[in-house]
C-alpha cells in the first residue's frame, strides 16, 4: 500500500492540514489552492468516508482554477477527533462543524457543496447561514422534509451492511462507484482504517440521521423543528445546482424527481453513467460544471447537455447558457 504516515491516498494537489475548532476540536481536511474564492466539499456517510475519499478528483482541479477548496473530515468519519466529547449527535452537529471550521479558517463567505450526506449538512447548513454562502450544489442527497418524506424510494440495489472486512469495504465501494478504475486498493485501505477509527462515534451519528430521514420518529421535538428544511429551503434565492445520477443504486433518481418538484430555485441535472457518488464516476464532467458554475456563476450550453440538464421543467435561464437562434 502506498498510503502516507496519516493512512491517507497520495493524491497530487491535495495537501493534508490540521485546525483546532473554537470547542477544542482537532479537525482534519484535505486543500487544494493557495488565492481565489473559498469552497467547502463535504463528503457522504457511508462507513470509512472523508474529504480525500469523496473529493480526490474534483479538489485539485478545483484548486488548480484559481479557488481555495477545503474538503473536511466531518465528526464520525476520516481523521476526526474522536474523543467521546467530539463525537456527533446526529445531522445537526455537522451543520455545527462546518460552522466551526469556516470561522477557524476564517472563511466569511464561501461555495458549498455536498454528496449524499454531505449534501444533507449542505441544505441544513444554508438554512441555517444563508448569509455565507456565494452559491451551493448538491449530489444525490436528502434535503429534510421540504420534499415528501414517504416518497423516498428504497435503494435500487441490495447493500450488504459494512462487516468491519476490507472485502466488505471493497463491496460497498463498488456499489457507489460505477467507476471499476476508481475503487483502488489504496482507497479500500485508507477508508478500512478510517471505518476502523472512526467505528464508535460514527455509531452515535446514526439513529438521529434515522430521525432527520423520517424512518424513525423524532425524540425531539425541538431538535426536529429547528432541522426543518420546509417552508426554509425553497424559498432560497442562491445560485444552486443540484446533479443526481441516472444510475443511482443507492436512492434512485426518482427520489431527485421529488426534490426537484420543491426547489423551483435550483438547476437540476440526470447525468447519465453517475452512480451514487457521481463525481467519482465522471470526473472530467463534474470538473467542468463546477469550475463554470463557480466561476460564472452558471454552466455553459455544451457542459449542461453533456450533464444531463433537466427536461422536467423550463430551465433556469440564469443558471444554464441558452441556445442562440440561428
Amino acid at each position: 500500500m502506498a498510503l502516507t504516515e496519516e493512512a491517507l491516498m497520495a493524491v497530487p494537489g491535495l495537501a493534508s492540514r490540521w485546525v483546532r475548532l473554537a470547542n477544542g476540536a482537532r479537525a482534519h481536511y484535505v486543500t487544494s489552492g493557495d488565492t481565489g474564492p473559498a469552497v467547502i466539499l463535504l463528503h457522504g456517510g457511508l462507513p470509512g468516508s472523508s474529504g480525500t475519499a469523496g473529493w480526490r478528483f474534483l479538489a485539485p482541479y478545483l484548486g488548480a482554477q484559481g479557488f481555495r477548496v477545503y474538503c473536511p473530515d466531518q465528526p464520525g468519519f476520516g481523521l476526526a477527533d474522536t474523543r467521546e466529547e467530539y463525537w456527533p449527535q446526529g445531522p445537526h452537529s455537522h451543520v455545527e462543524f462546518v460552522h466551526d471550521f469556516a470561522n477557524a479558517l476564517c472563511l466569511d463567505k464561501f461555495h458549498l457543496s455536498g454528496n449524499s450526506m454531505g449534501g444533507t449538512t449542505a441544505a441544513n447548513y444554508l438554512v441555517a447561514h444563508p448569509e455565507r454562502i456565494l452559491s451551493y450544489v448538491l449530489i444525490g442527497t436528502d434535503i429534510g422534509d421540504a420534499a415528501p418524506l414517504e416518497k423516498r424510494p428504497p435503494a435500487a440495489a441490495h447493500f450488504e451492511e459494512y462487516d468491519g472486512s476490507r472485502e466488505s469495504m471493497r463491496r460497498l465501494m463498488a456499489s457507489i462507484i460505477g467507476r471499476d478504475a476508481a475503487v483502488e486498493e489504496d482507497l479500500v485501505e485508507m477508508r478500512w482504517r478510517s471505518a476502523q477509527l472512526q467505528k464508535e462515534s460514527r455509531a452515535q451519528w446514526w439513529p438521529t440521521q434515522l430521525q432527520y430521514r423520517g424512518t424513525i420518529p423524532w425524540e425531539d421535538s425541538d431538535l426536529q423543528a429547528s432541522m426543518s428544511t420546509k417552508g426554509r429551503i425553497e424559498r432560497l434565492e442562491i445560485p444552486a445546482l443540484y446533479l443526481y445520477g441516472n444510475d443511482d443504486v443507492l436512492t434512485p433518481s426518482v427520489w431527485g424527481h421529488e426534490q426537484e418538484d420543491v426547489l423551483p430555485n435550483v438547476q437540476f441535472f440526470y447525468p447519465e453513467g453517475a452512480g451514487h457518488q457521481s463525481q467519482t464516476d465522471l470526473p472530467d464532467l463534474f470538473n467542468d460544471v463546477y469550475t463554470e458554475f463557480f466561476r460564472d456563476g452558471r454552466v455553459s450550453r455544451a457542459t449542461a447537455d453533456r450533464a444531463g440538464v433537466s427536461k422536467r421543467r423550463p430551465e433556469l435561464t440564469h443558471l444554464v447558457e441558452q441556445r442562440v437562434a440561428p
